[in-house]
C-alpha cells in the first residue's frame, strides 16, 4: 500500500520517545499480538530502552522466540538483547493464580490472607473467574509500572493483552469485576458473615431464604459454606480491587501510554480492530497506530494475477504431451498469490478510508513462523518499514 494512501505509523519514533512508558498491544485472537509485542520489545531494547514484556498468551511461543526455556510470573532477563545500545530486555508470562495470591497477601492481614488462600472455593476458581485473566493483567501492569517508577528497573512496559473472543475484554475487566463484587449473588453470600456469625433463617428475607436454600441444594451445603467463607474473607479487599483497577485504568488514559491495535487482513480481524479503535476514541485512550500483520506480498509485483494466468494458459496450450510445464505452474501460483494480495490490499484500504488519520503499518506474511531472536528482529524491522 502506497504511503500516500494512509497515515504513516512511525514505530521507531514511538519506541524511542522517552515519554512513552507503556505500549499495549491489543486485538482479536490469532493476529500476531504476542509476536508483535515481543518484536517491539526487542527493537526498543536494541534502541537503548530498558524494557519488560508482559505476555498473557498461554502458548509458550514468546519464551521460545526469546531463547528462554520458560516464562513465569517473574521478569527474566533476555541475554544478548540491547546491551550494545545500553538497553535491556526482560520478559514474563502472567500467572493468574499467582498474581491473585500476591494481591491477597499484599492487601490483607496475614491471618486473613491465609484464610483466603486455604479456602477450597478460592483454590478451585481463583484462576477461572470470568474476567480474572484480564483483571490480573491490569493488576500486573500496575505492579510493573509502580516498580519501574520506584527503582528505575524499566522505562518501557510492553503488554500483550489476553487472547479472547472480544478485544474489548481488557478494557472492560475492571467494570465486570465491579459488577461481580456488587452483584446480588455476592451480597446474598455475604449476608451470613455480615450478621456476625449468627446468621440463620431469621437474618434473611423470605426471598434470600429461598435463594440460599436453592443454592444449598444445587451446590451442596459444604460448598456453599466454602463460598460464603471465601466471600466474607475477601470482603475487606473489595474496595482495594476497585481502587487499583481504577488507578490502572486511569494510567491507560495518560499520554505515556500508547495502544497498538494488531489485526490481520481478514474481515473479522479488521472488524474487531474497528471496534477497538472506536472504543479507544470513546474512552479517550491514546491510540498510537494499527498494525496489520500477514499481508501477502509478491516477489514480482509488476506481474498482475490475470497476466500471469494468461501466460500460464498460453504455455500450457503450446506444451506437448510430455507432462506439466513447470513455468506454467509457477505462473499459476503467482496468479493465486496475486489474487490474495489484491484482496488484502483492498481490505486494508477500506479500513484506512473508514479511519482517516489513524496511523497504519503493514507487515508482510513470513515464510515461516517466528521461533528465535533473529526472527523477532526481522519482524521489528518489517514493522518499522511497513509504517513508512
Amino acid at each position: 500500500m502506497a504511503a500516500r494512501d494512509r497515515e504513516p505509523f512511525d514505530v521507531d519514533a514511538l519506541l524511542a520517545d522517552e515519554g512513552t512508558g507503556i505500549v499495549v498491544c491489543c486485538g482479536s485472537g490469532g493476529v500476531g499480538k504476542t509476536t508483535t509485542a515481543a518484536a517491539l520489545g526487542v527493537r526498543a531494547a536494541e534502541a537503548g530502552r530498558h524494557v519488560v514484556v508482559l505476555t498473557i498468551d498461554p502458548a509458550r511461543r514468546l519464551a521460545q522466540s526469546l531463547g528462554l526455556t520458560e516464562l513465569d510470573n517473574t521478569p527474566r532477563p533476555v541475554v544478548g538483547v540491547g546491551a550494545e545500545a545500553g538497553g535491556s530486555l526482560d520478559a514474563m508470562m502472567l500467572d493468574m493464580k499467582r498474581t491473585f495470591d500476591e494481591v491477597v497477601l499484599a492487601h490483607s492481614t496475614p491471618e486473613k490472607a491465609q484464610q483466603i488462600l486455604d479456602n477450597p472455593f478460592y483454590q478451585a476458581v481463583s484462576g477461572s473467574f470470568a474476567g480474572t485473566q484480564e483483571y490480573m493483567a491490569m493488576e500486573k501492569l500496575g505492579q510493573l509500572r509502580a516498580q519501574a517508577e520506584r527503582d528505575g528497573t524499566w522505562d518501557l512496559v510492553v503488554v500483550d493483552t489476553p487472547p479472547s473472543r472480544s478485544a474489548l475484554d481488557f478494557l472492560d475487566a475492571p467494570k465486570r469485576l465491579g459488577s461481580f463484587l456488587d452483584g446480588r449473588f455476592i451480597r446474598l453470600l455475604m449476608a451470613p458473615a455480615k450478621a456476625g456469625g449468627r446468621a440463620s433463617l431469621k437474618v434473611f428475607s423470605f426471598g434470600a431464604n429461598l435463594a440460599a436454600t436453592t443454592l444449598s441444594k444445587v451446590l451442596g451445603g459444604q460448598l456453599l459454606t466454602d463460598v460464603q467463607t471465601f466471600v466474607a474473607a475477601l470482603d475487606t479487599m473489595f474496595g482495594g480491587f476497585r481502587e487499583r483497577a481504577d488507578v490502572t485504568y486511569a494510567l491507560l488514559k495518560q499520554p505515556q501510554t500508547a495502544f497498538v491495535v494488531v489485526a490481520a487482513p481478514d474481515r473479522d480481524a479488521l472488524r474487531e480492530a474497528t471496534y477497538f479503535v472506536d472504543r479507544l476514541a470513546a474512552e479517550g485512550m491514546p491510540l498510537a497506530g494499527v498494525v496489520v500483520n500477514r499481508m501477502q506480498r509478491l516477489a514480482s509485483p509488476g506481474l498482475s494475477g490475470p497476466r500471469a494466468l494468461a501466460a500460464a494458459e498460453a504455455l500450457e496450450d503450446r506444451a506437448d504431451d510430455e507432462g506439466p510445464v513447470p513455468t506454467a505452474a509457477l505462473l499459476r501460483l503467482h496468479a493465486a498469490l496475486a489474487e490474495v494480495a489484491v484482496r488484502h490490499e483492498g481490505r486494508v484500504r477500506q479500513f484506512v478510508a473508514a479511519h482517516p488519520g489513524v496511523p497504519v503499518a503493514t507487515v508482510p506474511a513470513g515464510a515461516t513462523d517466528v521461533h528465535d531472536l533473529e526472527g523477532l528482529r526481522e519482524v521489528g524491522a518489517a514493522l518499522a518499514e511497513g509504517g513508512r
